[in-house]
């Protein structure tokens, strides 16, 4: 049996004793540990001197670190002429810049290496073995490890961190959705569809309440001069009122449109149902006009998804995280019933929803044409929402807040000034300055915080076509009214000339002006104000 474990090389012989093997052996101390010697199956415990304890603590300084990382963008990534190039190089990035700002102030030399396996770090359940990153210092194949680590419990066991030189947290990725667009009757969206009805009862409620109270207030009525309309003298006087429902709906309509009417209420009943109609119509129109031209000139983008919730409880977009990661373990361990519900999905779903690069999950995202969400850290995801082709987008909060940090190995004697130097880029600003730098000076996609804002643009007719269908609407409305009325009123007209012609025919009698006056009087209410027998 031979397998490679925390120590090392792990192998037994045929009694079944371990062989072949050297252990490190630290002092612990108040201060922190040190390498007192090491163990090996032949010289058994071999003490170091303390000349020699005294050259490994200065040896940082006399020779070259091995800063483990791993290609990830805008981490680091290859230069473009980097097959020209020797060393770090032929790389840049934020991790790279970070390393370099670190080495300055720690005075070290220092060998960028690209872990092997490609991965950040996690221990296999079955053989207890760290990979990536994690696995390049517990194993001592390197020195340091300036990468996007999550700083977790699990890795805080076997390595130390410095301070979080990025605070984050996971998120969720998505397809960016199509534009939704503007519908033919856009210009009602300023106002819900319950507040329209609203204000169709209340228009509908006001011209009844004015018709009603103009019917019962005396200052309404009003006699008509004699002189101009000749009565038949046995017929009482008939004191007309200009609110009959009609005029009564008139006038309100009028006064919604804000365009007045060419007739008022004189009693005071009347004149405070129209007051508080005029300011309910002023309230109502300035609300409306405040909100319409950002809901016509604004392009929106629904989202089907806006939290871990809503993934939860679908099944029609798939969801995944990376294979091997702080973000696969966060859901593992969860105790929180949403993420247990996802990860129970998760680990179950055919096929793997489980990526082995954060490259390959963006990629899935991007060919699923919205039916794969990829669960990832926030600051990658703001990263790639700013790099063409712009198709992808963050949507709700975090999910949990942690932090990326500098790692070493434990005891090791760089922990202290690495982490002294990542406080004072902290304090100088540089970190922030760093992070503008790769996120957004180089963004290819807008502003800073353009990506999943709604945008503003110019009207076009699709925003206003239902304006022109209600004009075009109104306009036929009117001539076919103006038809009818026609229709009717030569019916009505031919049916009296005829019923008079008749008359005649019996009894002969000469035409009169009260006679004349009842023919005009008759077309007056039919198209003028109305008048009712009291």
């Amino acid at each position: 049996v031979q397998v490679q474990g925390m120590t090392g090389n792990i192998q037994f012989d045929t009694y079944g004793r371990r062989t072949n093997y050297t252990i490190d052996v630290y002092e612990m101390k108040v201060s922190g540990s040190r390498k007192a010697g090491y163990w090996n199956e032949y010289e058994r415990f071999v003490p170091f001197s303390d000349q020699q304890i005294s050259n490994d603590s200065a040896s940082s300084e006399n020779r070259t670190i091995v800063v483990t990382t791993i290609l990830e963008s805008p981490y680091v990534m290859y230069k473009k002429n980097h097959e020209q190039l020797e060393g770090n190089e032929r790389y840049e990035g934020y991790c790279v810049d970070l390393a370099y700002e670190i080495a300055k102030h720690v005075r070290i030399k220092y060998k960028l290496s690209i872990v092997g396996d490609g991965k950040y770090g996690a221990r296999d359940p079955e053989t207890k073995i760290w990979n990536g990153m994690v696995g390049e210092l517990v194993y001592g194949r390197a020195d340091i490890a300036v990468a996007p680590l999550t700083i977790t419990l699990v890795r805080e066991e076997v390595i130390d961190f410095s301070k979080p030189f990025m605070s984050l947290g996971i998120s969720i990725m998505i397809k960016k959705p199509q534009k939704s667009k503007p519908g033919v009757f856009s210009f009602l969206d300023p106002l819900a569809y319950e507040i329209w009805m609203c204000i169709v009862f209340a228009y509908i409620g006001v011209s009844v309440v004015l018709f009603l109270v103009s019917r019962f207030s005396p200052y309404e009525w009003h006699l008509e001069d004699n002189n101009e309309e000749p009565r038949d003298p046995q017929s009482p006087p008939d004191p007309p009122n200009e609110f009959g429902i009609f005029n009564s709906l008139w006038f309100s309509l009028g006064a919604f449109m804000q365009q007045g009417c060419d007739i008022s209420p004189r009693s005071l009943s009347g004149r405070i149902v129209g007051g508080v109609w005029w300011f309910f119509t002023l309230i109502i129109i300035s609300s409306y006009t405040a909100n319409l031209a950002a809901f016509l000139t604004v392009e929106r983008m629904v989202s089907p998804i806006e939290s871990a919730e809503d993934l939860a409880k679908q099944t029609e977009i798939a969801y995944g995280t990376l294979d091997s990661g702080s973000t696969k373990e966060f859901f593992r361990r969860s105790k929180i019933a949403v993420y247990e519900k996802m990860w129970s999905y998760m680990k179950s779903a055919e096929p793997s929803v489980f990526t082995k690069t954060t490259a390959d999950g963006v990629a899935r995202v991007r060919k699923s044409k919205g039916k794969f969400a990829f669960l990832l850290e926030s600051t990658m995801n703001e990263y790639i929402e700013q790099r063409k082709p712009c198709d992808t987008m963050k949507v709700g909060g975090n999910l949990d807040s942690k932090g990326y940090g500098v790692a070493t190995p434990k005891g090791s004697a760089l922990r202290t000034p690495v982490n002294l130097a990542v406080l004072k880029l902290s304090e100088q600003g540089i970190l922030d300055k760093l992070k503008n730098k790769w996120w957004y000076d180089k963004g290819e996609c807008g502003a800073k915080d353009s990506g999943s804002k709604d945008k503003t643009s110019a009207l076009s007719l699709s925003n206003v076509a239902g304006v022109f269908y209600i004009l075009v609407g109104g306009l036929g409305l009117a001539m076919m009214v103006a038809l009818i009325e026609f229709c009717y009123k030569s019916r009505a007209e031919s049916k009296r000339m005829k019923l008079t012609k008749n008359t005649q025919n019996f009894k002969p009698a000469p035409a009169t002006n009260t006679q004349n006056y009842a023919t005009y009087r008759e077309g007056y209410n039919v198209y003028g104000t109305e008048s009712v027998k009291i």
